[in-house]
């Protein structure tokens, strides 16, 4: 072996090395206890279906933000049906009420529509304050109230539906980006600060708003849930962590997530086992995750078929125990939890 083959050997074992050390230093997430999702793929392409709201086994509604309209799934079938609003709407988010009547946030049109099924009709609630000009996601209370958030405006907000009357309440913090919110057992809402590090909470009662600072500076927390013995769970976006705060005490806990870093953890659910499921957005294609409280440990990971670009919001539906999520892949995904 001559010497300038014993160098060219000795560079290839060099760049074998690093290989394998950058390779180990990478996150991975292999499937585990992977579990069952089907997506139906949405026949309006390239219209962002998000949000979906499962009413029974039989009817999943959704919104299309990119096209301006509210649509239903019926998983048996396949089938379709879509009603449009108006030009620049912008839907974000909706919610079905007992009566039937679907709920969306129209976030580029400044209101919270009502829309009747039966005959297509829209009733619209506009936001009392032009910079509330965002309406983002949208939660029922027990009473049927709705809570929600207002992204850019930098509002949380309560609409009374028998009224109409719309409350906003500012938040302190300048840019906070209110995003996730969920309502606990006394019909508190718990809010994320996407644009901040911070939780935020409303009493009811007065209105008063409360900021919750997070354990890091660096925390961006985008979604957020509840399991039944109180507990505040949240998803960093920014550092690929997920968090409990426990509000009896202001105490903190939190687990990198499998994906690591830069996993982007979106789109979050509790179940009626308190386990928290969400989705590792950042990772592709994206893979969708389960954490148990109770042994704090993460069970579940699979990967979505379709890829799943970004999983931004999910609903647990109790009677079927089932998950709904849309995709930027234009689909709207079933995951079967155990």
């Amino acid at each position: 072996m001559t010497r300038a083959k014993r160098l060219t050997g000795g560079k290839n074992l060099v760049i074998l090395l690093v290989l394998l050390l950058v390779c180990a230093a990478m996150p991975t997430t292999p499937a585990i206890d992977p579990i069952e999702i089907t997506e139906w793929m949405v026949p309006w392409e390239n219209t962002r279906p998000r949000d979906p709201y499962a009413v029974s086994e039989q009817r999943v509604w959704f919104v299309g933000q990119r096209a301006d309209y509210v649509a239903y799934l019926e998983p048996e079938t396949g089938e379709f049906k879509r009603y449009d609003l108006e030009e620049g709407a912008g839907p974000h988010n909706l919610i079905v009420d007992e009566d039937g009547f679907v709920w969306y946030a129209g976030n580029r049109a400044a209101h919270i529509g009502k829309l009747d099924p039966s005959g297509g009709s829209i009733t619209k609630f506009p936001m009392p304050d032009p910079a509330a000009r965002d309406p983002h996601t949208l939660v029922f209370d027990s009473k049927g109230d709705i809570w929600f958030t207002v992204q850019g405006g930098n509002f949380v907000g309560k609409l009374t539906r028998s009224t109409g009357d719309v409350q906003l309440v500012k938040v302190p913090t300048e840019r906070a980006r209110p995003y996730g919110i969920v309502i606990d057992a006394d019909d508190r809402p718990w809010i994320v600060l996407f644009g901040s590090y911070k939780l935020a909470t409303v009493d009811p009662k007065t209105m008063e708003l409360e900021e919750i600072p997070l354990p890091r500076q660096e925390a961006r927390p985008r979604r957020i849930g509840l399991t039944s013995d109180g507990g505040v769970w949240y998803v960093d976006y920014a550092k690929g962590m997920l968090g409990r705060y426990e509000p009896a005490d202001g105490s903190f806990e939190e687990w990198p997530s499998p994906g690591g870093e830069g996993a982007r953890a979106y789109g979050m659910a509790v179940d009626d086992k308190d386990r928290v499921w969400f989705v590792e957005s950042g990772l592709d294609p994206n893979q969708f995750v389960g954490f148990d409280p109770v042994t704090e440990e993460f069970f579940s990971i699979t990967s979505i078929e379709s890829g799943g670009g970004t999983v931004r919001h999910m609903h647990f539906h109790q009677p079927s125990g089932t998950i709904w999520f849309g995709a930027d892949t234009n689909t709207i995904g079933r995951a079967r939890v155990p």
